[in-house]
C-alpha cells in the first residue's frame, strides 16, 4: 500500500510539472537580477523590441543580447525587485525596478507563448 501511495504521489508530481511552460517569468527575473544577458538570451524570441532611455527599436536575438549586455555593463546591475507580475490570455508580463550603480530603472517585459515556451517579446527600461 505504501508503494502505491508513493507511486501515485510521484506520478501526480510529474504530471503537474508537465503543465509548466518551459522558461518563464522566474527565469527572466533571475537573469535581470544578475545582469546576465547571456542567460536572458535563452528566453528571448527571434526578434525583441528594446526600449532604452536613449533608443527604442526592434532587434534580432543576437543584436538584442549585445545591446542588453552593454546596458547591464555600462550601468552596473545591483538587483531587480518585482513590483507586479501577471498573466493575460497565455501571455505573461512583469513590472519591476532594476537597481544599478547609475540609478534605478522601471523595467517592464512581456512574454508570449511560442512552441510551448514563454519567450520575451518586449523589454523596456525607463529611468526613475
Amino acid at each position: 500500500m505504501k508503494k502505491f501511495v508513493t507511486l501515485t504521489c510521484v506520478a501526480l508530481l510529474f504530471l503537474a510539472s508537465a503543465f509548466k511552460p518551459v522558461g518563464g517569468l522566474d527565469d527572466v527575473i533571475g537573469a535581470l537580477r544578475n545582469g546576465n544577458a547571456t542567460e536572458l538570451a535563452k528566453y528571448v524570441d527571434a526578434n525583441l523590441e528594446i526600449s532604452l532611455p536613449s533608443k527604442t527599436d526592434n532587434y534580432s536575438r543576437q543584436q538584442a543580447i549585445v545591446i542588453l549586455q552593454d546596458f547591464f555593463n555600462t550601468n552596473g546591475v545591483k538587483s531587480f525587485e518585482v513590483k507586479y507580475r501577471g498573466e493575460n490570455g497565455g501571455s505573461q508580463f512583469c513590472i519591476g525596478t532594476l537597481v544599478t550603480k547609475a540609478g534605478s530603472f522601471r523595467t517592464t517585459f512581456f512574454m508570449t507563448e511560442k512552441n510551448k515556451a514563454q519567450l520575451v517579446k518586449e523589454i523596456r527600461f525607463q529611468p526613475m
